[in-house]
């Protein structure tokens, strides 16, 4: 009989185990995923027969500058004069949108003050312009 004296260290490594256990969690993760999304049950909207509306809507522009001065579409413009300026474009057209871009050196109360005249006049499409940090 012969006597092993020294012991071979293992050269391979046994990856049977792992493929089992990578097939059960697969399998696992096919279930839940299959079973969350087929008890859902949406009733989507249905599209409309009316025609798409190609009709192009003028959007108004007020800049706040540093300063606190106004801009409507580029042009300076008092807060009286705003105010005249926009309720005519209201009556004119319910829908009207104003986009507000505040200089970010501005006193924020001059925003508010616009913001207010915005509900005041009830024009309620209105946007705020941001930009991204950094940039």
């Amino acid at each position: 009989m012969k006597v092993q004296d020294e012991a071979k260290p293992y050269d391979t490594i046994n990856v049977t185990p792992m493929l089992d256990l990578a097939y059960v969690l697969l399998v696992i993760f096919i279930l839940m995923t299959t079973a969350s999304v087929a008890g859902l049950k949406i009733d989507l909207p249905k599209p409309s027969n009316k025609p798409a509306t190609t009709e192009k809507k003028e959007i108004r522009i007020i800049q706040i500058l540093s300063g606190g001065d106004l801009m409507l579409n580029g042009a300076a413009i008092s807060m009286g004069e705003l105010e005249s300026r926009l309720a005519a474009a209201q009556s004119r057209d319910p829908e009207t949108s104003v986009v507000i871009k505040g200089d970010p050196q501005t006193d924020y109360a001059k925003v508010v003050d616009i913001i207010d005249l915005m509900a005041r006049l009830n024009i309620s499409n209105v946007g705020l312009v941001t930009a991204r940090m950094g940039t």
